[in-house]
């Protein structure tokens, strides 16, 4: 089945869960900038939780869909689509995401998965080196993607099931979050301002990293670190003095001082923030951040077995 894009929105690209295993070679990531709202919605359609899906930013996407899918939108809240839950979709309906009320980039999934050949093992986008996803670009209007056999049919009825997401399991979403983070190796040769002072979101950020702009944090010394693996998390300090968050799209390495390391069930909160969204960082011991991380990968299980007796027939 190929579903059409009859409006592509501000940037709409093909993600899955990411380029594993070649970041010694300089290779970023990619994957969703919100990786729980993707495994979310893979999961409610019964997809792997690393098909390949669309990720969303800010503004609204219209396809259209020659026979009946099943689909689910997770991540940021659109106007027109039911979010957290799976809806079915008629054969030869339109399905318009309109204006984004809250949050920045939402994710939907497609029972069967969006099939786009893989690039060094990923079907991910990069925008920057032109890899993967549709032709390595974003969508545009009129684009067709293939999207992969669904083992479970939808039901004919055109009904989206009683069933959604726990409010509970899903991520403390907000416009001015406080992000938990781990110390970073070069913590000691900065002032402090981290953790006292609030940052704004800078029109500046993108895939590769989101900017702040805040009090400047200045460092002990003028000299730059040896240059050092960095990874989506990294809380890096250039010269201005101004925190960069690096996202999903980071490079491999940095020489800027490593201030902080956000743990990982705090990066889908950071990756919903939008320009002008302001964040304040809280310090946690790295037992705590695998303790969270634990609690969600359980809370991700009970899903998983929760929607596979759904949708098995």
């Amino acid at each position: 089945m190929e579903m059409k894009v009859a409006r592509a929105g501000q940037m709409t690209t093909v993600q899955d869960l990411g380029r594993r295993g070649h970041r010694a070679s300089g290779v970023p990531l990619s994957g969703p900038m919100d990786p729980f709202a993707f495994r979310v919605a893979n999961l409610l359609v019964g997809n792997p939780e690393d098909a390949a899906g669309l990720e969303i930013t800010l503004s609204g996407l219209e396809l259209e869909f020659p026979e009946a899918a099943r689909i689910a939108l997770c991540g940021a809240d659109f106007s027109g689509v039911p979010s957290w839950r799976p809806l079915v979709v008629k054969a030869g309906e339109r399905v318009r995401l309109g204006e984004c009320r809250k949050g920045c980039r939402g994710y939907l999934a497609v029972a069967g998965g969006i099939s786009v050949p893989p690039v060094l093992g990923s079907r991910s986008t990069y925008l920057r080196a032109g890899l993967g996803g549709l032709d390595g670009r974003m969508l545009r209007d009129g684009d067709k993607l293939e999207i992969g056999s669904d083992p479970a049919s939808p039901a004919p009825n055109g009904q989206s099931g009683s069933f959604f997401v726990a409010p509970s399991i899903i991520p403390a979403y907000s416009k001015s979050p406080t992000i938990r983070v781990l110390r970073g190796a070069q913590a000691g040769e900065l002032e402090k301002g981290l953790y006292e002072e609030e940052f704004t979101v800078s029109p500046r950020s993108d895939r590769m990293g989101l900017r702040l702009n805040g009090k400047a944090i200045a460092r002990r010394s003028g000299a730059d670190p040896a240059s050092a693996a960095v990874v989506p998390g990294t809380v890096q300090v250039p010269p201005d003095g101004q925190p960069i968050v690096l996202m999903a799209d980071a490079q491999s390495i940095g020489g800027y001082p490593q201030a902080a390391h956000v743990i990982g069930v705090d990066m889908p909160i950071v990756a919903q923030l939008r320009p002008g969204d302001t964040l304040r960082f809280g310090e946690v011991l790295l037992d705590e951040a695998q303790r969270l991380l634990l609690r969600r990968e359980r809370e991700l299980a009970f899903l998983r077995e929760s929607v596979r007796q759904r949708l098995t027939p």
